[in-house]
């Protein structure tokens, strides 16, 4: 195959996960699906057709498919032609159209169909079941991806084993920096760090102990820090600031010492895989008791802020920056104390009070990545050749494809290689002087939605990624994760059954809620009696469905890791 020709790269947030993608609920509307009578979980040897159509998604900026010269190029290789049906606008509808009167395209592309809606669709007939095709003839690029990462298999094959739709995601992980082990850049999103220039004028260690963060903590507001070291106004000093129960800006790295930290979670708060393989609920155990009890004297004492229960993340920016706040939380030090940034440095992570059973415990309970989801590109019972389709698109998950298809053709958005063949991503002054246009804007035009699967390694092997990504990775890898005794966690990519997603939806907020409401007012009130917190286990038992959605979570597990092997 000739090589295709890209450019550029664009500059992404970290935070962005792209995995997730959009869902639409596309089985809401319309009446019952019509019965295609389709074979299940069979191979259609067919190859006679080479003309397609495609129904899907775009970006507001592109300008459409039909001129792409990326998919132009992949559609001659394949020996194949592509009529594009794609749209920014209205799809949910159009596609519910389509599949309501069984007017059916070839596929449906960059849809975002969730679980549900493709479990549905493949017990009806009207999606194939693309495992058969899934082989080192007929898509090798793909079948390699999910020999070598048995839990992208996992997160996209439903409960009776049939793959409705191939796999689209972003992993940007340490593999991206050429380390060893490839750990999501989300594995700890709270970096923990304290104001080193106030340690040295009191004559304080960096702390590694909660109880030597506290007595750090008091330092800073006995001798009112921010006035006496900076010249802020007297009484100015807030010894810690952060929000509550935020995700990179969030109290729950303090937590560590009496062994977990409960992230903010994509599958449901306070939810953990234990190292032994278990599922559980970390805020029904006697160390989340304990560690409110420890966090609530501080708050009395007045060493944690007391608008963190309701400040904005830039009203805490606002503050960091202007001198006020010794400890704190986010994802770059840079990005949150501004000039202050150099007077700053991480904290390990803290072990637990002294003459306590938390005496030498620390955890940190990592958090998952990007999902991985499958709702980007569907063959329909309407295709009478998937071989000749799916060829197509097993050369998206080339690196140096999907790169392209990210952001655009090689001389666009990359024009240079460095000293290893990485291709650069053009910068925006570039952009603007050659298109006139920023390249965010340059890529919303070149961008192709569809199952793109970005792995960790495309960033070390194809295009490199952002100078901000790489610095958290690096501080993740060298600082963070080997302070992390395990790094089991819930993976978000289970895929759960329809009786069970009515499960979650009956339950889930309202069990949250109950979590985050008492929670905060533990820290705040105090206040754990035996009475109280029995209380508050029946209340999540009886009222919030605990067991239900334990159930439901570790049935949806046990398949998840089934599915792996």
């Amino acid at each position: 195959m000739r090589k295709i020709q890209w450019n550029g790269w664009v500059k992404r947030t970290a935070a962005l996960v792209l995995a997730a993608g959009m869902v639409l609920g596309l089985t809401a509307c319309g009446s019952k699906s019509p019965n295609y009578n389709t074979e299940p979980h069979t191979l259609n040897p067919n190859t006679d057709q080479t003309e397609f159509t495609i129904m899907g998604g775009m970006s507001a900026l592109s300008a459409g498919y039909e001129d792409n010269q990326v998919l132009n190029q992949l559609q001659e290789d394949s020996g194949i032609h592509i009529s594009w049906s794609t749209m920014s606008d209205s799809l949910s509808e159009q596609v519910n159209i389509r599949i309501a009167g069984n007017i059916m395209p070839d596929a449906f592309l960059g849809v975002g169909f969730n679980n549900y809606d493709l479990s549905r669709h493949g017990d009806d007939g009207a999606f194939i079941d693309l495992a058969p095709y899934i082989t080192p003839e007929i898509m090798p690029n793909l079948y390699q991806i999910l020999e070598d990462n048995p839990k992208v298999k996992a997160a996209i094959t439903m409960e009776d084993g049939g793959i409705y739709g191939l796999p689209a995601g972003e992993q940007m992980g340490t593999g991206g920096i050429g380390a060893e082990k490839d750990y999501s850049i989300y594995t700890i999103p709270q970096f923990s760090m304290i104001n080193k220039a106030w340690l040295d004028e009191l004559g304080l260690p960096v702390p590694t102990t909660l109880d030597e963060l506290h007595d750090a903590l008091k330092a800073f507001k006995d001798n009112d820090m921010a006035h006496t070291y900076y010249g802020a106004a007297a009484g100015s000093t807030i010894p810690m600031s952060t929000g509550f129960d935020q995700w990179c800006w969030g109290q729950n790295i303090f937590y560590s010492g009496f062994g977990f930290t409960n992230w903010p979670n994509d599958v449901c708060a306070d939810l953990t895989l234990w190292g032994d393989g278990s599922v559980g609920f970390v805020s029904t155990t006697q160390n989340y008791r304990d560690a409110l009890e420890y966090f609530h004297n501080w708050y009395a004492e007045g060493l944690m802020d007391v608008e963190m229960f309701s400040q904005t993340d830039s009203q805490l920016i606002s503050k960091c920056q202007q001198g006020y706040v010794g400890v704190s939380t986010w994802w770059y030090i840079e990005e949150l104390m501004g000039k202050y940034s150099e007077d700053y440095v991480f904290l390990p992570v803290l072990t637990g009070p002294e003459g306590t059973q938390y005496e030498g415990t620390r955890n940190v309970t990592v958090r998952t990545g990007g999902g991985t989801n499958s709702g980007q590109l569907s063959i329909t019972s309407a295709c009478q050749s998937p071989i000749n389709l799916l060829k197509f698109f097993d050369k998206w998950y080339d690196g140096e494809i999907v790169m392209q298809l990210q952001y655009g053709p090689i001389g666009v958005y990359f024009n240079e290689q460095d000293e290893n063949g990485v291709w650069l991503s053009i910068t925006e002054d570039e952009a603007q002087a050659r298109f006139g246009k920023g390249a965010g804007e340059l890529k919303g035009q070149y961008e192709v939605w569809g199952p793109k699967l970005i792995l960790s390694k495309y960033y070390l092997e194809n295009f490199r990624m952002e100078d901000r990504a790489i610095e958290r990775l690096e501080d993740l890898y060298n600082y963070w994760m080997p302070q992390v005794d395990s790094d089991s966690v819930y993976p978000v990519d289970c895929v759960f059954t329809s009786d069970e997603l009515d499960t979650i939806d009956r339950y889930k907020a309202d069990f949250e809620s109950a979590l985050s409401e008492q929670e905060g007012l533990w820290i705040r009130d105090g206040g754990i009696t035996d009475a109280a917190w029995q209380s508050y286990i029946d209340h999540l038992n009886n009222k919030c469905g605990m067991q239900e959605l334990l159930q439901v979570y570790t049935e949806a597990y046990q398949r998840y890791a089934a599915a792996q092997q």
